[in-house]
């Protein structure tokens, strides 16, 4: 079990040397619709703080599994009335105690109270979740992310929003009776980092190598592909329609950010979706196959941002 370092509030002064905007009509609220006017009742802050996640557990406290970041994600988080989505960079946690302390829910829950207070941060719910909400909560919350759901089925949930001049930082906080749990994100824009291969790369790929990668674009966590894709399937489409004897099999390949069960789910599903589509474009299904690998098959160190990007993959496979 990874231990924290001795420190309570962990606030260094860095903000103030990082050119945020002084002016906070300059920068855009990334919340839309109903959670929008929360948002707006929300005062800027430009306490400082440190880097992401910003915040350290009090003396006798440490993450009970190490600690997940993920450099973009979602998180569904409560409003009191109902479960917000927000993207961005997120940090999850398990809490529970070290050497010897008895856990205190009271305790703990003050603190890290104070804390985001202290960051001038406003709660914006504490209460129940309905049953009718954490039954749709996404797979990928419910099991990819149950270290920083923590027991919403059985205790109040605290919703925190910091509105800083050029971002969020959305904090769900469940204090449980035996252990807590935390999901700090911090708001920030999808950047693309998938690009189109033109079927005459992906024919000289295969034929060179047996194999060819696309960077297909899907809904963060899900299995859904998004809009700014299509070309790139419409190209393989192309590709197989030029080539009647090519037959394809769609692997799909995660990072290793995650649990392993939610990985190769997701892989599936992924490559699932690309058949599908290549199938509605009137492809012939016995010329396709799909099949995830989860991050069984990593192309690149996953210690990095750049990376797990690499990892994150569909192949096109000749067989």
């Amino acid at each position: 079990m990874k231990a924290l370092k001795p420190v309570w509030i962990l606030l260094a002064l860095a903000c103030a040397a990082s050119g945020i905007p002084a002016d906070p009509a300059s920068a855009q609220d990334t919340v839309s619709g109903p959670a929008a006017s929360i948002l707006e009742a929300v005062p800027v802050s430009n306490a400082p703080l440190g880097g992401f996640p910003y915040f350290a557990l009090p003396d006798g406290y440490q993450p009970l599994n190490p600690p997940e970041t993920r450099a973009f994600g979602h998180f569904l988080f409560w409003t009191g009335t109902a479960l917000h989505e927000v993207e961005g960079k997120v940090f999850l946690s398990l809490i529970g105690t070290k050497d010897g302390k008895t856990y205190a829910s009271y305790e703990l829950k003050k603190n890290i109270e104070a804390v985001l207070t202290q960051a001038g941060g406003r709660k914006i719910a504490d209460s129940r979740i309905p049953a009718t909400l954490t039954e749709t909560l996404p797979e990928d919350i419910r099991i990819g992310m149950y270290e920083g759901l923590g027991n919403v089925y059985n205790e109040p949930v605290q919703t925190w929003v910091i509105r800083r001049p050029d971002r969020q930082i959305w904090v769900h906080f469940v204090p449980g009776s035996n252990n807590a749990a935390w999901t700090i994100l911090e708001t920030k824009p999808f950047l693309q980092t998938a690009a189109l291969l033109p079927a005459e790369q992906l024919k000289q790929d295969l034929d060179t190598t047996g194999k060819a990668v696309i960077q297909v674009n899907f809904a963060t966590d899900r299995t859904e592909i998004l809009p700014a894709s299509a070309p790139q399937i419409d190209a393989v489409a192309g590709l197989l329609r030029t080539n009647p004897g090519l037959r394809l099999a769609i692997n799909g390949h995660t990072d290793e950010t995650g649990a392993a069960a939610h990985n190769q789910a997701l892989s599936d599903g992924r490559a699932k979706s690309v058949m599908a589509k290549l199938v509605a474009a009137g492809v012939a299904r016995d010329r396709l196959k799909a099949r995830g690998f989860g991050a069984s098959s990593p192309v690149a160190a996953n210690d990095s941002a750049e990376g797990r990007a690499k990892n994150r993959r569909v192949e096109l496979v000749r067989f």
